[in-house]
């Protein structure tokens, strides 16, 4: 589930969303209020039930090929989703949807760019889509799927790579073992 061109996508579990107002997020890491969106790059991000803890990382060009197969793995293809074991069933069974905007009522977000936002009120296209099984949309992606007891000690690996990152909810991850 990816945005069109000329369109950014809003995930929810909540399929009966009419319109969207801004809104300052538990989460923000900044006051302003905004309706938020990713566009197609970025929509692989939200392939998760909301609370979810999940570490991201992929290949860019400055990617050193032993970051790549230290994070990745050899023939991992260029991107690697992490979760932790605790959220197999939930990933199994959350009904998650996408609301589809048009991109013109948002604007770039972040250096480098990881989201749209919206300082408006913004109604979506149509009304949400069943996004589907999440397992199978990371297999017909090519993006790898790592489950692990704690995401933290991965992390950790990621954050001192040169493949490009995201850590969503990690808040929400299991503390890591003593060492």
């Amino acid at each position: 589930m990816r945005p069109e061109p000329g369109q950014v996508l809003h995930f929810s579990e909540d399929p009966t969303i009419a319109r969207f107002v801004p809104h300052v997020a538990a989460t923000a890491q900044q006051p302003e209020a905004y309706v938020w969106a990713v566009d197609y790059d970025r929509a692989p991000d939200y392939w998760f039930p909301r609370q979810c803890p999940r570490a991201l990382a992929w290949v860019t060009p400055e990617t050193t090929d032993a970051d790549r197969e230290r994070i990745i793995g050899p023939g991992g293809g260029l991107r690697v989703h992490a979760v932790e074991y605790g959220w197999l069933e939930r990933m199994r069974t959350t009904e998650l949807y996408a609301y589809r905007f048009d991109a013109r009522d948002f604007r770039s977000f972040g250096e480098p760019v990881h989201a749209h936002v919206a300082e408006h009120e913004v109604r979506p296209l149509g009304p949400a889509e069943p996004v589907g099984d999440l397992f199978a949309l990371h297999e017909q992606a090519g993006i790898q799927l790592k489950v692990l007891p704690t995401l933290l000690p991965f992390w950790a690996r990621v954050v001192t790579s040169t493949l490009e990152f995201s850590g969503i909810r990690l808040r929400n991850a299991r503390p890591a073992p003593p060492e």
